[in-house]
């Protein structure tokens, strides 16, 4: 695979994106675990970086925070709410490699929080709702980010579909 340079203008436009998609479902989180604040340091933590473009150790670990939030919570919705905030505080450590991983990485915060709200409506009505406003809000970096990178398959998941969806409309 060829080498993707990601400047770290790059990390902060892409944080702000990941920061605001993970944000909007950051209340599914926080209904079921009121007391928990992982997933918004998670996401206060990526607003920071995006400010001061320093990647710490802090950041490093407010994301594997949000994760074990996620792991502790006991609802579906929830877990993928806090996966999303887990997703969003990790965007500055997204290596320079042309990899499906790597898109993984970037398109995580929203289609996390697409599947967060599916399974709170029910529905995958709300996640495509989530879906369209990850597309109109997307930042050029993350767009022209992704077209260097190889495209992901459909898979078999509805998480897979997701991914595929958002890439495919993110690479038009």
């Amino acid at each position: 695979m060829d080498e993707v340079l990601i400047s770290d203008e790059d990390r902060r436009l892409l944080g702000v994106w990941a920061a605001d998609c993970a944000e909007r479902v950051l209340p599914l989180f926080e209904a079921k675990a009121p007391g928990d604040i992982r997933p918004r340091e998670a996401i206060e933590g990526i607003r920071t970086f995006v400010r001061e473009g320093k990647r710490t150790r802090v950041l490093r670990s407010l994301a594997w925070a949000a994760h074990a939030a996620a792991r502790d919570v006991g609802d579906p919705a929830a877990t993928v709410a806090a996966r999303a905030a887990c997703y969003a505080a990790a965007t500055p450590y997204l290596h320079p490699l042309a990899t499906p991983h790597q898109s993984k990485h970037i398109l995580g915060p929203a289609v996390h929080g697409a599947r967060a709200s599916e399974l709170a409506a029910g529905d995958d009505e709300a996640g495509d709702e989530e879906i369209r406003w990850a597309i109109e809000h997307a930042p050029t970096a993350v767009r022209e980010l992704l077209r260097r990178m190889p495209a992901r398959s459909p898979g078999r998941s509805r998480l897979d579909t997701l991914y595929h969806r958002l890439d495919e409309a993110l690479r038009r």
